[in-house]
C-alpha cells in the first residue's frame, strides 16, 4: 500500500468520524469546534486532490468565516440566556 492511498484512507476516516461525532454531541460549542475541524480536514482532502484553489476557499469560507459566525452566534445566545436568567431572578426577588 503506497503513501497516497494511506493518506486518502486516513482523511476519509477522519471526515467520517468528525462528521458523525459533530451530530452526536449535546453541547453547541463542541459541535461548532468539530464543524471547524471538519472544514480543516476537508481542506486537507482538497489539497490531496491537488485542488489548491478549492482548498483555499474551503479554509477561508468553510472553516474560517462560517466558523467565526457560528462562534459569534453561540456567544450572543449564551450571553442572552445568562442575562435572561439574571433578569428572572431579579423579577422573582432572588438575590
Amino acid at each position: 500500500m503506497n503513501l497516497d492511498l494511506s493518506i486518502d484512507i486516513l482523511l476519509c476516516v477522519a471526515v467520517l468520524v468528525i462528521a458523525s461525532s459533530m451530530f452526536l454531541v449535546k453541547q453547541s460549542f463542541t459541535a461548532i469546534v468539530l464543524f471547524i475541524s471538519l472544514g480543516l480536514v476537508i481542506t486537507l482532502c482538497w489539497i490531496q486532490l491537488n485542488a489548491i484553489d478549492v482548498a483555499i476557499a474551503e479554509a477561508a469560507i468553510g472553516a474560517g468565516l462560517t466558523g467565526a459566525m457560528l462562534l459569534a452566534a453561540w456567544r450572543k445566545l449564551s450571553t442572552d440566556k445568562s442575562s435572561d436568567k439574571s433578569a428572572e431572578k431579579k423579577h422573582r426577588g432572588d438575590v
